[in-house]
């Protein structure tokens, strides 16, 4: 067993190698939801966004240390959820942008980890089992996301609303959270968009690897993995979350 240290000599798990780290990314502000705190504290099914995913993250023994990234005006709410963690955790405050939030959190987490995962606060359906399932589908690749195939027909729209073409779906699938990594890849694909002015432009951390021609595989999440953006989404959750209960399943 290898003990490794966590933000602080008095933070540490013992832990099987490999072992990962995870970051939550839970900066966001949450303004389409008309809440008046920050999105990953906005409560679904009694608890907040962001508790459901910490607490999925708390029971995978594949995690050895989380990183919350949230809102620098609002770090004692997310430390307070943090401390009632069996993990590690940290709590950081973000970046401009949701690819400079992932830095932030890289950085806040131990150089030896061999894994890092990165999650949206936004999806609190994640489960062990899907943590467990796209850390076993990097396999020889550089990392793996969650993801699901496409099942809508798609547009391309022009100005004024009028459909320009229907570009075939085959092949294409929606990425999701959680996505995991080697954790020297990731950091130095990182290093390279940051070094060429790229960074903020990223939407997820598969982008960044794929830019520096790293290989990123999908796995199929095998259940429902929704993010929350409007109110719609968040009754949707809601429901699926009050279904489940209280703790994390899988």
């Amino acid at each position: 067993m290898d003990t490794i240290g966590h933000m602080g000599p008095d933070i540490h798990r013992e832990v099987s190698i490999p072992y990962s780290g995870a970051i939550i990314v839970a900066a966001g502000s949450g303004a389409r939801l008309g809440a008046d705190v920050p999105k990953a504290l906005v409560e679904a099914a009694g608890r907040s966004l962001v508790s459901w995913c910490l607490a999925a993250f708390d029971a995978s023994p594949r995690v050895a240390s989380i990183v919350i990234v949230a809102p620098s005006g609002h770090l004692p709410a997310f430390r307070a959820l943090a401390a009632a963690a069996a993990t590690p955790v940290a709590v950081v405050p973000g970046g401009a942008t949701r690819a400079d939030s992932v830095a932030c959190g890289l950085e806040a987490l131990a150089p030896a980890l061999h894994h890092v995962l990165v999650h949206d606060a936004a999806r609190p359906l994640v489960t062990p089992a899907m943590v467990a399932a796209v850390l076993d589908g990097i396999g020889d690749a550089a990392g793996a996301i969650l993801a699901a195939p496409l099942a809508d027909t798609l547009k391309r729209v022009a100005p004024g609303g009028l459909i320009a073409d229907s570009p075939s779906r085959e092949g294409l699938w929606g990425a999701q959270t959680p996505q995991a990594f080697v954790a020297d890849a990731l950091r130095d694909a990182v290093a390279t968009a940051r070094a060429h002015g790229r960074l903020g432009a990223a939407t997820d951390c598969s982008s960044l690897m794929e830019a520096v021609g790293r290989t990123v595989r999908v796995v199929d999440p095998g259940a429902p993995n929704l993010k929350v953006t409007t109110t719609t989404d968040l009754a949707l959750v809601e429901a699926l979350l009050s279904v489940r209960g209280r703790g994390p399943v899988g």
